[in-house]
């Protein structure tokens, strides 16, 4: 994507950007770091961003913003390794890994702050 049209994203950005605002943001941060293997590190003056494959995130502390929790569909190599670490960090589970009609593996968990996260692979 390139920036020289009015409105666009700068480059690596995509149109939507997901924003999770949260109490305690650093430990939110080292949860999707541990989970999905994603890239960054906690920043308290601004929002932090959060690399997850090809995607991006922003979390954000609570503060003068209200914490808001969000649910997301994310991709991973390996939904039961993922799944797993999820759990062993405070996840609970809403649906363990099951094959889906439409061909994807996919479980469901909430973290301790409220979001939601559907870990999924594509089945071969």
């Amino acid at each position: 994507m390139t920036s020289d049209r009015p409105g666009a994203p700068l480059p690596g950005w995509h149109t939507v950007t997901p924003r999770i605002v949260a109490r305690d943001a650093r430990g939110l941060v080292d949860f999707i770091v541990q989970v999905f293997a994603g890239r960054g590190h906690y920043e308290s003056a601004v929002p932090t961003i959060v690399e997850i494959g090809d995607s991006r995130l922003m979390v954000s502390d609570a503060g003068e913003r209200v914490p808001h929790a969000t649910f997301l569909y994310v991709y991973v190599a390996d939904v039961e390794a993922a799944y797993g670490r999820a759990l062993a960090r405070g996840a609970a589970t809403i649906e363990q890994p099951l094959d889906t009609p439409y061909g994807d593996r996919r479980c469901m968990v909430e973290d301790p702050w409220g979001n939601l996260w559907q870990i999924a692979s594509r089945l071969a």
